[in-house]
């Protein structure tokens, strides 16, 4: 870099050319050579636009070029070895890490080159220089001696002047001087003098001299002149000092006036005030004083920037000269009343909050100092603290509020008052000890400062005393009223004080978990809500501001896993009845009755409003995982909050509009307009309530559905009605535009097979002859009539961005399709792939015949994508997938389109259409364990450790018709042992004349010819196979109807018991497979295995509409007494047969499935704690674990594994138990998890989760973790499983 081309060179003699003529004036202004190269070494300090000079740009850049690489390797180097041990000292991080670079050879290399650079453009500019200087004429040279000799004038009114503005130049011998002037011995006017003359000259000449001991010796010593002459006038020249000087020459003044200031107080002679008289800030003695601690004060909050450059022992003095002069205590009077003021009250007058304290304690490299002085040498200012916290909550408990307050007059009027009495001084201190104590908390060594020892207490302070006091404050300290809203005024209320730390406490994991997780603290926290509860007055003093902060900080904690899980559950240690109810419960019974209005503690008030907000914002904290939903759920909150939300609309409806020119609003009529109800991001909730029929019909009375369908068309169609078009909109690169996005995601949330059933089931489409550009869709129904079943011109031409809209309804439609129950209502209802194809016939060129093909665009290439998706049944290695995408070259869509059936075998894997499973020999092993055994329960466990010990040596032995056979005899042995069963046993006796004549519903007949279609593929079926299957499904149908009752619902998917409005039997058509197709072996398998647990979450339909009821059984049919709990038979009336309840009725009424409510519902329990990253990405996508588990489990995860994966996961679940179920989702998702991450990240988690098959996943693989999860979490599961069935009344 020695030698750079001209341009570089005269680039950079411009940019220090810029640099030195920003700063001429103060380096003109410099009285020396030495003075000048201070300013320039200090110009970072001094200048602002420092970063922005264009030289300093080149350095910075020059350095990070040739530097920065080996900076950073340093630093990683010096931070490991601090983390393996991190002691205080000199060499700390930065220091370390300086030092090997300026030891570096490459360091040395850049000075070198650096350095001859520079001097090159130097000399330069020099030559330069001194040519332009004798061509300069004479009357500048006499107007800058003017400007000179005028600099020896004096200004003693203003501290703001800058000394390097003075061109006055100090010889030695005059400093010498100065030192001698300013002796005590010398007269007044000559000290006098001789201060006037020091404060005129520049702070750097004279703290640079060889007398500067002397000099500050004397300077201290002229402080306690009672002149206050001599006071400004030093104080004038140390602010200097302070603003202008480096650290090592500031931090002597500091010391020093430091001193001075602990000898004055120490001083009996001195007039302090006392605390009974209060501080007059008039008199002359008081206002000297605070100007001293004022300076001091000012520059306890400069230094934190700039210390960390300079050695750590001027830190170190600087912090002790501090906590020394704060510490001080003066000698005790002999009168008790005539208290005279420490040092740290003039303080707290002069930074209330202590934000001295705060910046200290921000940087390890201050903080590590300043805990370790207060440890050994100073902890009495932490018991002094501690102490003025106590004996103000002492004066809280004796005193009224009123009188609280009166004496606690502090923050809006301090600075217009001139006269503070003894209790608002001890407020003040008060304030800044709780400021001080609120940021040691925060650090482990702060905390380590507990228990402190008081005077006249018998007990230490522990840290948990110190959180019990700051939670009583809360309730016991008067808060300032929410009067009017004053942004300027700070709130120095105890309680808001408070909440500041508690607030910085619960954001700090480590904080919380040792400070406030504890039955102690919350219970304090806790208590007044519980007498209210109770009905007693909770303090003297509770406000309503008082529970509004205790409902902050509690959904502060809930936030958090820890503070959650203590909420929930509480300590294992506590031992009391009362600390043994954990606080989620008493927030929800206490949440409860504010909704229902039965606590009227605060009548008329109006921040009730707020309180109750506040309390249901802790609750839905509560409700945000399935633990605390579970916990809350007794309680009814939701009914509740409707309840409160009705009135509260009911009351602003009945609100009279306010008149014009009234400017008194009763708080009884603002108040329901006040109610905070917390706004939640809706996608999980959608997702959620759209997963039920109940909550798909809500979402569509509540007008929801229409709001979203018409803002989605106005971002498809019309655009933004309020957007200035002043340049034509650009054509969208992607398929959906990010406009859409939001809308479509939405929609695919909505849209799940329960939903799609009640918005769309019975649903005919308009197909009018002609609709309006102006006519905007109102439901899902108009959405796929006008961008997916593009069947007429009309629809097309109604379109103004026809192939945009149609690529997004296309796109909607394929995901939809991945739900197969939906697939076959769609095409049951609307014949889609017959509207696709005619649209692909309609897309093939015109040429002549020998070149006649379909014509590639976006459009053709997703109707083919779709077409193939929906015709074609098969796992992720079963079946192929054309792309969306073209590629390169000459031939951009090799996939060949189609518009009639058959599909072309393309689209099938070649190893599917050549499957052929062969019986391992060890399978013989597993069915010999099928031998009478005197011992049921041990030969059921020889089986399912055969099993598992199969599956993790041999899985692809576990398939075929051996494994149809296993699964047969496994069943039959269970249902034979009563302590497996779980349902009563009912006796079917149709035959298939009884059930020839029924006919299926057109969804169960494209379901059957869909599962035969996908059995022969996989070459499991033979001819007449569809059939067979059908007669299956009518047996199943018959059968299932012995344990329904009628039920009085508007649910599509209730009318009718075999009208196939809620789905295909996706199960049974599984088995059907895995038993070759054999009907009988099929329909006795599902019999027997209806009577296991298993049966409820496997099979969907089995407990469809099954509630407990009285009635004759129709003729054809016959039913034996289902046997006691004993075993014995229940006896009925002729006639008539006693129905188990299997579900209550009013969830049978709101068609939920126990895979949603059971199943789902613990996957996303267990997610939680297995998977954390994969719950936070659900909750980030606004999407729902619950809502995918439900598809994967209905449709029994057709089309999202392998026929062998499938029969392994059904046979897993029946060997080892329905709790597996679970494991295996969890398992899914774990397996997932970085392609959940980044699709999360690419914010179509919703649609690959739906899409895309489960590529590699095995159930084999994940025996042993799926172990471990049954060991920690199979009897909690169990539980919740087995309580699916309500009990027999």
């Amino acid at each position: 870099m020695a030698r750079v081309c001209p341009e570089d060179e005269a680039r950079l003699q411009a940019m220090l050319r810029q640099l030195f003529r920003s700063v001429k004036e103060r380096i003109t202004g410099a009285p020396s050579l030495e003075c000048a190269e201070e300013v320039l070494l200090r110009l970072e300090e001094t200048d602002d636009n420092f970063h922005n000079y264009e030289f300093v740009k080149y350095l910075r850049q020059h350095i990070c070029n040739t530097l920065g690489s080996m900076i950073e390797e340093e630093m990683e180097k010096c931070t490991s070895d601090q983390n393996r041990g991190e002691e205080p000292g000199y060499d700390t991080v930065v220091q370390q890490v300086t030092r090997r670079v300026q030891d570096s050879r490459e360091y040395k290399e850049m000075m070198h080159s650096l350095k001859a650079v520079m001097t090159a453009a130097v000399e330069y500019m020099s030559n330069r220089f001194e040519e332009e200087e004798e061509t300069r004429c004479p009357e500048q040279q006499k107007r800058s001696h003017r400007e000179q000799s005028s600099s020896y004038c004096t200004d003693n009114c203003s501290d703001s002047d800058s000394s390097f503005t003075q061109s006055y130049k100090f010889c030695p011998g005059k400093l010498q001087l100065i030192v001698d002037q300013l002796d005590l011995r010398q007269p007044k006017e000559v000290r006098h003098e001789a201060l006037q003359t020091l404060c005129s000259a520049p702070p750097s000449d004279v703290l640079n001299c060889e007398d500067w001991t002397t000099l500050c010796e004397r300077l201290a010593a002229s402080l306690s002149e009672p002149d206050p002459v001599f006071s400004d006038r030093i104080l004038k020249f140390s602010a200097q000092t302070f603003t202008l000087l480096p650290l090592h020459m500031t931090k002597e003044i500091y010391a020093s006036l430091a001193r001075h200031l602990e000898l004055y107080f120490l001083s009996r002679e001195n007039h302090i005030p006392t605390l009974s008289a209060g501080v007059d800030v008039t008199h002359p003695n008081v206002s000297c004083l605070l100007k001293k601690v004022r300076l001091l004060s000012e520059y306890q909050r400069e230094v934190p920037s700039f210390w960390i450059r300079h050695p750590e022992k001027y830190m170190e003095e600087i912090v002790e000269s501090t906590l020394a002069l704060l510490s001080v205590r003066p000698d005790p009077s002999h009168l008790v009343s005539l208290k005279i003021l420490d040092p740290v009250y003039f303080f707290a007058l002069v930074d209330t909050k202590a934000v001295w304290f705060q910046k200290w304690m921000h940087a390890y490299y201050s903080r590590t100092i300043v805990l370790k002085l207060l440890e050994k040498k100073y902890k009495s200012l932490v018991t002094a603290a501690v102490q003025q916290c106590v004996q103000y909550l002492e004066l809280c408990e004796t005193m009224k509020a009123d009188e609280i307050l009166g004496h606690s007059r502090h923050g809006g009027d301090k600075q217009k008052a001139l006269c503070y009495s003894g209790q608002e001084m001890q407020y003040v201190y008060f304030i800044h000890s709780l400021c001080l104590l609120g940021r040691l908390l925060i650090y482990t060594q702060g905390r380590r400062l507990f228990p402190v020892k008081l005077k006249n207490r018998k007990d230490s302070v522990s840290l948990t005393d110190l959180l019990v006091l700051f939670t009583q404050l809360i309730y016991c300290s008067p808060s300032c009223p929410k009067t009017t809203l004053d942004i300027s005024s700070e709130d120095y209320s105890p309680a808001s004080m408070v909440m500041e730390i508690l607030q910085t406490l619960c954001d700090q994991k480590e904080c919380a978990i040792e400070c406030l997780y504890n039955s102690t603290v919350m219970g304090t926290l806790l208590q007044p809500i519980l007498n209210l509860l109770r009905g007693t007055e909770a303090t003297p003093d509770c406000s309503e501001m008082a529970l509004i902060y205790a409902a902050d900080v509690l959904g502060r904690v809930a936030a958090v896993e820890e503070g959650l899980a203590f909420l929930l559950y509480g300590e294992n240690t506590s031992s009391s009845k009362e600390e043994s109810v954990p606080g989620a419960h008493v927030i929800a019974q206490f949440t409860k009755k504010l909704l229902d209005e039965e606590i009227s503690i605060f009548p008329g008030s109006a921040l009730w409003p707020e309180v109750q907000g506040a309390f249901v914002s802790v609750c839905s904290q509560l409700c945000s995982t399935c633990e605390g939903l579970q916990t809350l759920l007794p309680y009814s909150l939701h009914e509740a909050i409707t309840r409160a939300w009705r009135k509260t609309r009911l009351l602003s409806e009945r609100t009279p509009a306010p008149v014009l020119g009234s400017h008194s609003v009763s708080s009884e009529s603002q108040g329901p307009r006040n109610v905070r109800w917390k706004k939640v991001d809706y996608g999980v909730l959608v997702t959620q309530v759209a997963s039920t029929a109940a909550g798909a019909v809500a979402l569509r009375d509540s007008g929801f559905i229409r709001v979203l369908v018409a803002g989605l068309w106005s971002s498809l169609e019309c655009g933004g009605d309020d957007a200035r078009v002043t340049h034509p909109k650009p054509t969208p690169v992607d398929p959906i535009d990010r406009s859409c996005q939001k809308a479509f995601l939405t929609l695919v949330s909505l849209l799940t097979a329960p939903a799609a059933y009640e918005l769309l089931g019975l649903q005919d489409l308009p197909n009018r002859a002609e609709y309006s550009l102006r006519e905007v869709p109102l439901c899902v129904t108009d959405i796929i009539d006008r961008l997916i079943i593009l069947n007429s011109e009309a629809k097309i031409h109604s379109l103004f961005n026809y192939e945009q809209s149609h690529i997004f309804g296309l796109r909607l439609l394929s995901v939809m399709c991945c739900a197969l129950d939906t697939l076959l209502l769609l095409e049951a209802q609307y014949q889609v792939s017959r509207v696709l194809l005619q649209a692909q016939e309609a897309n093939i060129s015109e040429a002549p015949s020998s070149h006649r093909g379909f014509i590639i665009d976006g459009l053709s290439v997703e109707r083919n994508h779709i077409l193939v998706r929906m015709n074609v049944i098969g796992g992720p290695s079963e079946r192929i997938l054309p792309p969306r995408t073209l590629e390169e070259g000459d031939d951009p869509y090799p996939w060949p389109m189609f518009s009639s059936y058959p599909l072309p075998h393309c689209y099938v894997s070649k190893a599917t259409r050549n499957s052929d499973i062969k019986q391992d020999g060890d399978l013989g092993k597993l069915l010999s364990c099928f031998t009478v055994s005197d011992k049921q329960s041990e030969w059921i466990e020889n089986c399912r450790s055969q099993f598992c010990k199969m599956m993790k040596a041999k899985r692809d032995a576990i398939s075929g018709a051996a494994l149809g056979e296993l699964l047969e005899k496994f069943v039959l042995h269970l249902t034979e042992n009563p302590s497996e069963c779980y349902f009563p046993l009912v006796e079917y006796t149709a035959t298939d004349a009884d059930v020839k004549n029924e006919s299926l519903s057109t969804v169960q007949q494209l379901g059957v010819r869909m599962a035969v279609r996908y059995g022969r593929l996989l070459s499991l079926l033979k001819d007449g196979a569809e059939t067979d299957l059908a007669l299956v499904l009518k047996h199943c149908d018959r059968f299932l109807k012995l344990q329904q009752a009628p039920v009085k619902s508007s649910l599509f998917c209730l009318q009718g018991a075999s009208a196939g409005h809620d789905g295909f039997d996706w199960f049974a058509s599984s088995l059907f497979l895995l038993l070759g197709g054999d009907p009988e072996r099929t329909l006795r398998c599902l019999l027997r295995f209806s009577r296991l647990l298993a049966s409820a979450f496997l099979w969907p339909s089995r407990l469809r509409c099954s509630v407990c009821s009285w009635e004759k059984l129709p003729a054809t049919s016959t039913a034996l007494n289902p046997p006691s709990p004993s075993g014995d038979r229940v006896h009925a009336s002729r006639g008539s047969i006693p129905r188990q309840r299997y579900l209550p009725v009013d969830t049978v009424e709101s068609g939920l499935s126990p895979v949603y409510f059971c199943s789902a519902h613990c996957t996303e329990m267990l997610l939680k704690t297995e998977v954390p990253l994969v719950f936070s990405a659900f909750h980030m996508s606004g999407f729902a674990a619950s809502q995918i588990c439900l598809q994967w489990i209905t449709q029994c995860f057709w089309n999202y594994m392998d026929w062998i994966e499938i029969c392994h996961y059904i046979a897993t679940c029946i060997f080892l138990g329905p709790d597996y179920q679970v494991y295996i989702c969890v398992a899914i998702f774990k397996h997932l998890q970085q392609e959940i991450l980044q699709h999360t990240q690419a914010q179509d988690l919703q649609v690959f989760l739906k899409e895309e098959a489960l590529r590699g996943f095995r159930v084999s693989d994940y025996f042993e973790y799926m172990a471990t999860l049954e060991q920690q979490y199979r009897p909690a599961l169990l539980r919740d499983m087995r309580s699916v069935r309500a009990q027999s009344s």
